[in-house]
């Protein structure tokens, strides 16, 4: 097994985890996995990885990125909350990702609720609907981003062993 392959396992191990420990970004990583192991040529009997796989997988783990922080808000969204309950989401999403996984679905729940009873002056139990939203956008944005890391780590294995 060669040095890029090695580095390959770990980057798709790391973005699996990163799907759902704040500070590392999974599913980047995972397709950093995918692109060395491009570079360190193909080895079992599957196909080669190629360029347009590449970019597919790219193209996916661009999506998952940006549906990762937007999904909060917009679930918020849905469950009755203005733009400031969506707003506070994300906030709070971003703040507690400095902290553990709990700390950024608290930050969530708490920037929405915020967002909502304070500054679009909703009521308490409108408040909590939002911010139980913004919790489901959080569940949900951590589930699609384990999923990609998940298919894009089975890949790496497969194109090396």
């Amino acid at each position: 097994m060669t040095a890029l392959e090695i580095f390959a396992i770990i980057c798709a191990v790391l973005g699996v985890i990163g799907s759902v420990a704040p500070g590392l970004p999974g599913p980047p990583l995972s397709w950093v996995g995918l692109l060395l192991v491009f570079f360190a040529g193909n080895r079992g009997e599957c196909e080669p990885v190629t360029g347009t796989f590449l970019l597919v997988w790219l193209g996916i783990t661009t999506l998952v990125t940006i549906l990762d922080y937007v999904i909060p808000g917009w679930f918020a969204k849905k469950t009755g909350g203005h733009k400031e309950a969506s707003w506070g989401a994300i906030i709070g999403l971003f703040a507690g990702m400095f902290l553990t996984p709990i700390g950024m679905m608290a930050g969530a729940l708490l920037g929405a609720f915020i967002g909502e009873f304070v500054f679009a002056k909703q009521d308490a139990p409108s408040s909590v609907k939002a911010a139980i939203g913004a919790f489901l956008g959080f569940i949900f944005g951590t589930g699609i981003k384990l999923v990609a890391s998940g298919i894009m780590m089975f890949y790496v294995f497969k194109f090396i062993l």
